[in-house]
């Protein structure tokens, strides 16, 4: 969280290639070339005017299911607390003083609450309210237990990956994705990387190198990845079992006046010592026009679209909109 700004505006489609690939980029260290300003990336949280919005689309999907967004499978008390201890230090650190965490108590002085936690088992304690410039958007809502409550303070959306020590076997241990893209957190929970990925088209040669990525995950970084496709609709919450929009529907017909681009910013931090890694995952939402600006925006996106292998192109839900996208991007690159 690094002050209130537009949310940044990256352009993973530059290369003009679309591919399922690790993509890492070391924390920090690393430029992001995505950027207008290639430059490495040192935070893991962000803090930007959709502030509100991704609250508000959390909130509510907490209040219609949350059981639907979030849970555990087989995580150890030492992930837990080292993965929550460091998301609570790491958003009061990210968060420009909006955000502070003494060891015990996480306060945010733009939502007007604070609470009591318990890394290592979970528990939120004495809940508090106070005025706060975002008040109205938690007032009433109920943490479930700790990371519950981590969850709901951030843009980002929260995983725990676990891998055991003595078999090299690896398994997704919690999740709190309040703001899902066309996936159900449920379907993955327990699974192993390959599990997880493998209904992601084009993924079988990253899911060759699993017990490398995720030894990488645990044990290096911590890094920052992202992946990108196409949506109708700017809504942050896509999970299967929420109501339907137009993004996706078979009757929705392409529009550059409602089309976004969506770009997950991804990190991924590992803690050796505790068998495990935390994994962030924040969609960055933008207006076609707006991520389009150039000739050379329009060419590079039209080439990515077109390396697509028409299982991609299912899976990225851009079969009844891909012949007048691209006529689009032609044009554009044009101009």
């Amino acid at each position: 969280m690094r002050g209130v700004a537009p949310p940044t505006l990256y352009r993973p489609f530059l290369n003009g290639t679309y591919a399922v690939s690790a993509g890492l980029y070391r924390m920090g260290q690393q430029p992001i070339p995505w950027l207008d300003d290639p430059r490495p990336e040192g935070h893991t949280f962000t803090l930007d005017d959709a502030y509100p919005a991704f609250i508000a689309g959390k909130v509510a999907a907490h209040a219609r299911a949350a059981h639907e967004y979030m849970g555990e499978a087989a995580l150890t008390p030492d992930l837990r607390g080292a993965a929550l201890t460091h998301i609570a230090a790491t958003l009061a650190r990210d968060s420009g003083g909006m955000i502070t965490w003494d060891g015990a108590r996480l306060r945010n002085d733009l939502l007007g609450w604070q609470a009591t936690l318990d890394p290592r088992w979970n528990a939120v304690h004495d809940l508090r309210h106070f005025p706060a410039p975002h008040a109205a958007l938690v007032d009433g809502v109920q943490p479930l237990h700790a990371l519950d409550f981590l969850g709901l303070n951030a843009q980002e959306d929260l995983a725990l990956i676990a891998r055991d020590p003595y078999t090299g076997a690896d398994w997704l241990a919690a999740t709190h994705v309040l703001l899902p893209q066309h996936w159900d957190p449920r379907d993955k929970l327990g699974r192993d990387f390959r599990a997880v990925h493998e209904p992601v088209a084009g993924s079988a040669p990253m899911n060759a190198t699993a017990p490398r990525l995720v030894e990488a995950a645990v044990t290096r970084g911590p890094f920052i990845r992202f992946a990108w496709g196409l949506s109708m609709t700017g809504r942050l919450d896509h999970h299967p079992a929420a109501p339907p929009d137009e993004d996706r529907a078979a009757h929705t017909r392409f529009d550059p006046d409602r089309a976004v681009l969506r770009v997950e910013r991804q990190t991924l931090t590992g803690f050796p010592a505790a068998y495990g890694a935390l994994f962030t995952i924040r969609p960055l939402i933008h207006p076609l026009r707006e991520a389009v600006q150039t000739p050379a925006h329009a060419q590079a996106l039209a080439a990515a679209i077109e390396s697509m292998t028409p299982t991609q192109v299912t899976y990225k839900g851009l079969t009844h909109l891909q012949e007048d996208l691209l006529g689009w991007l032609r044009a554009r690159s044009l101009d």
